[in-house]
């Protein structure tokens, strides 16, 4: 069974990414002056945590508060929007000079990285223009390490334990104990080795993060309000 049943639909969010992208180029035709720059928040898991119910909690908090649209974004809206859509220049194109900034950041990672230089430089190229656009929520993807040189970017970890995590996964993906505690430790070494190998960052390195969670305690909306209240306090 697929192990992303749990994450939001793609296409939804795609529609969301759409409408967000529009907007943003219909200020910018209006605005001739550098806009206020706005912020971007990153969301990191262990495997089995509850990221994206806490995300999507989140989405619709800052939306409500602030006024002004947000956008959720994970590896999966990338691909998509990558392989089928326009947006992928669109969104591009709004680098600008930072292309310069981005070969620059990139090069601080492990060499290592480099063998998938083809692959990695896009993804993280979207990201980076993303945040900068600010208004949104990062979900995975090694975002706090990609986006930590950007102003205004907070930082959070949902972090669990083995029983917790192995239970989530086993009652969101409707399989046995076994089968999840085995997704579970294979998903955890795939995203390890990657943090390691690429961004030469150890993902449970609390200096990365402003906030950690303890998600035995502490639920997806527990969690996103006190990232909320977090973050809108900061930005007064």
């Amino acid at each position: 069974m697929p192990d992303n049943l749990f994450i939001p639909s793609v296409d939804l969010r795609i529609g969301s990414l759409e409408e967000y992208n529009r907007k943003q180029k219909e200020k910018a035709a209006h605005d001739f002056k550098r806009p206020k720059a706005l912020p971007c928040i990153t969301i990191s898991r262990e495997y089995g945590c509850t990221g994206y119910p806490a995300a999507e909690a989140l989405l619709e908090i800052m939306t409500q508060r602030t006024g002004e649209q947000w956008v959720m974004i994970d590896k999966d809206i990338l691909d998509v929007v990558a392989t089928r859509h326009n947006l992928s220049t669109d969104i591009l194109q709004t680098l600008g000079e930072d292309n310069r900034i981005l070969d620059e950041f990139l090069a601080t990672f492990s060499p290592r990285w480099k063998s998938n230089y083809d692959y990695f430089k896009p993804l993280a190229s979207h990201i980076v223009a993303l945040a900068e656009q600010g208004n949104v929520i990062i979900v995975e993807m090694g975002g706090a390490v990609i986006t930590r040189h950007i102003e205004d970017s907070f930082h959070f970890r949902l972090y669990g334990s083995e029983a917790f995590r192995i239970n989530s996964i086993a009652t969101r993906l409707q399989m046995d104990r076994e089968e999840a505690e085995k997704l579970m430790r294979h998903r955890q070494k795939v995203r390890d080795k990657f943090s390691r190998d690429f961004l030469n960052h150890d993902n449970g390195d609390p200096q990365l993060y402003d906030l950690q969670f303890n998600n035995d305690r502490c639920t997806p909306e527990v969690i996103a309000a006190t990232i909320a209240d977090f973050v809108l306090r900061r930005l007064q």
